[in-house]
């Protein structure tokens, strides 16, 4: 690589997010929430496909925050609660104390087979159950594990960007 190459690059940088078509006519966000998004994640004992999917959901390729969607880190500061995995007999108290601690309005996305109905998990010693056997989900997201193209577009359903 050359000086006058790199001199190009600093100058002329190059775009490395992909385009994504535009969220469905009918998508017109939900009360509340329409314009952006706080996700608090909550991994309640998936095997961690979903949260590999979540960072590049996140990360710079699909940058899901030009949609307004953003990750915190308190359930405080969270619109929605990210829910991954089986709920196991352990994070059933964290789970509900982080969805107590939200303000309203608030909405739980479970995103993953796991998170809709145990996936493989189900039936497990350690599995309470799915997600909505604890809270009240709003969303689903299904796929084991979903693609960062369709989490970025049921975000985007919720916020109508």
């Amino acid at each position: 690589m050359t000086i006058r190459s790199i001199l190009k690059a600093i100058v002329h940088p190059r775009t490395v997010t992909e385009e994504l078509s535009s969220p469905s006519p009918d998508a017109a966000g939900t009360p509340g929430l329409a314009g952006s998004l706080q996700i608090r994640h909550v991994d309640a004992g998936s095997c961690n496909g979903c949260e590999l999917e979540i960072a590049s959901a996140f990360g710079p390729v699909y940058d899901s925050e030009r949609f307004g969607v953003r990750l915190v880190a308190s359930p405080r500061h969270a619109d929605a609660l990210l829910v991954t995995g089986p709920v196991t007999k352990n994070m059933v108290g964290p789970l509900t104390k982080s969805f107590d601690a939200m303000p309203e309005p608030r909405m739980v996305i479970a995103l993953g087979d796991c998170a809709a109905n145990c996936g493989v998990f189900r039936g497990g010693y350690g599995v309470e159950g799915s997600v909505d056997d604890v809270l009240p989900v709003d969303v689903r997201i299904a796929g084991c594990p979903p693609d960062p193209d369709t989490i970025i577009r049921a975000l985007r359903g919720i916020t109508g960007r």
